[in-house]
């Protein structure tokens, strides 16, 4: 099980975590505080994860219109050429330095800046980042020309559109770790200089939800809000972010926000294809990831600001591993390793800055990062991911093994799977490939393709003999395939017309997964053996392993949880999205407080009562009357105990969970089957120290050579943990003139040699050459620049 007896967690400011932490209130703060922060931190004597890039700041826009069927009033933000100005209005380096200390990174895409996916667009990345640089007077002049042509005037330096001022609502956080009311703040002013009228309204994150997550994005009641994202493990492949950032495709498809996405055919399609990557090579990838790189700062849905670096704070009795991305409170080893030094048991005090955002239910509930670090408290996977190279490890299953046709740019860097390829892969008459909502029951291969089908990759997984002897709820019932059927049920369910749970914005998701899926099969319920199939791939093995395990978009849940926010959902009385309780003007769906409890824990009573098996036709196959009856009972408990209907696998259970007073007790859960050390071999992150030396001027025309030097804590690094060290020339315009790789020399060094033909064409004046260091053992490249001085 977990360490610990028990965590109890509080929100706390930002502003007073170190003093919180010094004073004793608390032990560990979750969440990563800017590098500003640094400072205090450190001269507090406190411990710290490092996050880099994985808090990122950026500007949501709302872009319904041009005119608010709420207000009746012009929304700007509507045209995506006044969005696209908008990268020119903001100077992202002087946030940089006066709002994070110079701590982090200029950021003009979705992707993070640095990551591999950066580094090996480097070429592609640099000119776009040069041409949307700040130049204020630019921004003026496009927003000036589509304000007119939206019908707005410009009196007395102020933009009125019939009579009255455009005022523009921007919702600006104050809590989270401080940064984003300064950044709100300097927004503002930036539009009020170009005749804007701005009105700030500064909020908590509680207090802003409702508004651009929950509310409707027609009523004008915003036009920007000063966002974050932050992630949950290293993202080895961030070709996905476009469908989720900026398409009605996304995760966040339930919102009328994501719902009012709409960038143009193409770049949709390049952003599905990238998201499950539906490529011949990796040549085709990059190719598109260009593409839509330009395509989508051009749409404009958001102005991406900064990549933070971040600092969970904690104190010296506290051990804990975090991700080099997610920290903390957003990876998913902190629950399973979080523990006080040379001690077992206690209770530990986590402070949060914030909690119980948004209502908690697994199919669309809160996707706030202060709510997934305490569900993550008490969720099992079938696989979490390495906090320092983000490859799959396993949790809940045993092995896997992967086959994918040849010739799909797959690899394999760990040994608890096999990885073969083969020239087609049958997907096989008996797998289940859809869904038939009318009968509830699954449409086979055979039926569907009658003359076959096939698939880019099969993913096997086993999972251990003893599975339904060691894994329980929190409620006492054991595991079992049901749990697993159910959760791809609820994969199509929600999604298919004629359903008694349809919500319209489960469809979009619903056709975007069915565009790559190919099926699945349980092989074996004893052990439990799943197959299955699918078009879109990643391009490590690790990632393409697909478990099964019901571990929803937004928490883990059993089948008969699942069941009876099903049936109040069918009975009209709740909703599992915030889009469909808007429109039907019922309760969002929570199952931890609020009016959701006592229509949860009535349509317990009646499944009780009846024994009852969701889509029987399905699942009675593999739940008996009598088993469902145990698992009804078992639910009534724990929620006469808990009075909540959260239930999980993990190693701690949700005891109490207070939304007025926003606090929550975990205690541990006695039947967790790991052994709490079974995560503590991961040590400090081997990011690299990279130092360039080479001549400060060249001679046009004459050979150069500099000199990369890759170190760890002061020695060499191994040669054979760098997967490459790619370098970039700049000439003196900033155009990308050269990119090569550099050559090995000897252990942590490196050669650039640039040719006395290259040098030729370079004109007197200042270049640069720039190098990323892409490791192995860790998936965060690390970049350094040199300038010098080409002249005859």
């Amino acid at each position: 099980g977990g360490w610990l007896d028990e965590i109890t967690v509080s929100v706390v400011t930002a502003e007073s975590a170190v003093t919180q932490l010094q004073a004793g209130a608390i032990d560990l703060y979750g969440v990563g505080l800017a590098s500003s922060d640094l400072p205090a931190i450190e001269a507090a004597g406190l411990k710290k994860s490092v996050e880099i890039g994985g808090t990122y700041y950026e500007l949501t826009y709302n872009p319904y219109g041009p005119v608010f069927e709420g207000t009746g009033k012009l929304n700007p933000f509507s045209s995506a050429k006044v969005r696209e100005a908008m990268n020119w209005l903001i100077d992202r380096d002087f946030l940089n330095q006066e709002v994070y200390a110079g701590g982090g990174l200029p950021k003009f895409f979705s992707i993070v800046t640095n990551y591999p996916d950066y580094a090996d667009l480097a070429d592609v990345v640099r000119p776009i980042e040069a041409k949307y640089a700040y130049n204020p007077e630019m921004a003026n002049e496009v927003i000036t020309a589509e304000m007119e042509t939206l019908g707005a005037k410009l009196v007395d330096g102020k933009w009125t559109y019939e009579g009255e001022p455009v005022t523009i609502i921007i919702l600006i956080r104050t809590d989270h770790d401080g940064t984003r009311k300064p950044v709100g703040d300097y927004v503002a002013n930036q539009l009020e200089t170009i005749g804007f009228t701005v009105d700030r309204q500064y909020k908590t994150s509680s207090e802003a939800s409702p508004i651009w997550v929950g509310g409707n994005v027609a009523d004008g009641l915003f036009h920007i809000y000063t966002g974050a994202w932050g992630a949950t493990a290293i993202d080895r492949d961030m070709g996905d972010n476009f469908q989720f950032f900026s398409t009605a495709q996304s995760a966040y498809s339930f919102t009328t926000l994501w719902q009012a996405y709409a960038c143009g055919e193409e770049f949709e399609t390049l952003a599905d294809d990238l998201a499950f990557n539906r490529f011949k090579d990796l040549g085709e990838r990059r190719e598109a990831f260009g593409k839509a790189l330009k395509m989508d700062i051009e749409c404009g849905l958001r102005t991406w600001l900064i990549d933070g670096a971040s600092y969970a704070p904690f104190n010296q009795n506290v051990a804990v591993t975090y991700d080099i991305a997610a920290g903390i409170g957003n990876g998913y080893l902190w629950p399973l390793t979080i523990r006080f030094v040379d001690q077992e048991g206690g209770t530990l005090k986590y402070g949060n800055s914030d909690l119980f955002v948004d209502p908690w239910n697994p199919i669309a509930g809160s996707n706030w990062s202060f709510d997934g670090a305490v569900q993550r408290a008490t969720t099992s996977w079938g696989v979490v991911f390495d906090p320092h190279t983000g490859l799959a490890w396993p949790q809940r299953i045993e092995r896997a093994e992967v086959t994918v046709q040849e010739g799909l740019p797959v690899g394999k860097t760990l040994d608890w799977l096999t990885l073969d390829f083969a020239p087609e892969i049958s997907v096989p008459a008996d797998a289940l490939v859809d869904w038939d909502v009318e009968n509830q029951v699954f449409i086979t291969a055979a039926a569907k393709f009658p003359e076959g089908t096939t698939a880019q990759v099969k993913s096997v997984v086993y999972y251990p003999a003893d599975l339904y002897d060691t894994v329980k709820w929190h409620d006492g019932s054991a595991f079992s395939a049901a749990d697993v059927m159910m959760s791809m049920i609820m994969t199509f369910d929600p999604g298919k017309e004629g359903s008694a749970i349809f919500d319209e914005a489960q469809a979009s998701n619903l056709e975007s997964f069915l565009s790559v899926f190919k099926g699945f099969k349980i092989v074996s319920t004893a052990p439990l053996v799943i197959e299955y199939y699918a078009d879109g791939f990643q391009l490590d093995a690790e990632i393409n392993v697909t478990t099964l395990w019901p571990a929803y978009a937004y928490g883990e849940a059993p089948w008969h949880t699942i069941a009876i926010a099903n049936l109040a959902e069918a009975n009209g009385e709740l909703a599992y999205s915030a889009d469909k309780a808007d429109a039907s003007e019922i309760e969002w769906t929570s199952f931890i407080g609020g009016p959701s409890l006592e229509i949860l824990a009535g349509q317990l009573a009646t499944a009780a009562s009846e024994s009852y098996i969701p889509y029987e036709s399905t699942l009675g196959q593999y739940i008996t009357a009598e088993e469902a009856a145990a698992r009804y009972a078992n639910l009534q408990a724990f929620y006469d105990e808990h009075n909540h209907f959260w239930v999980g696998t993990g190693p701690y259970v949700l005891d109490q969970a207070f939304l007025t007073e926003k606090t929550a007790t975990l205690v541990n859960n006695p039947d967790f089957p790991d052994l709490a050390d079974r995560w503590a071999r991961f040590g400090e992150p081997k990011i690299a120290e990279v130092e360039l030396d080479g001549p400060g001027q060249v001679t046009i025309g004459s050979e150069a050579t500099f000199d990369v030097f890759v170190t760890f804590q002061g020695e060499a690094y191994p040669a054979d943990e760098i997967k490459e060290v790619k370098y970039l020339l700049y000439d003196a315009t900033g155009a990308v003139v050269l990119v090569g790789t550099a050559t090995a020399v000897a252990e942590g060094q490196y050669s650039v040699v640039i040719p006395a033909d290259v040098t030729a064409k370079l004109a007197a004046g200042a270049n640069k050459i720039e190098v990323a260091v892409i490791p192995f053992t860790v998936a965060i490249p690390t970049f350094q620049s040199l300038d010098f001085v080409t002249a005859q």
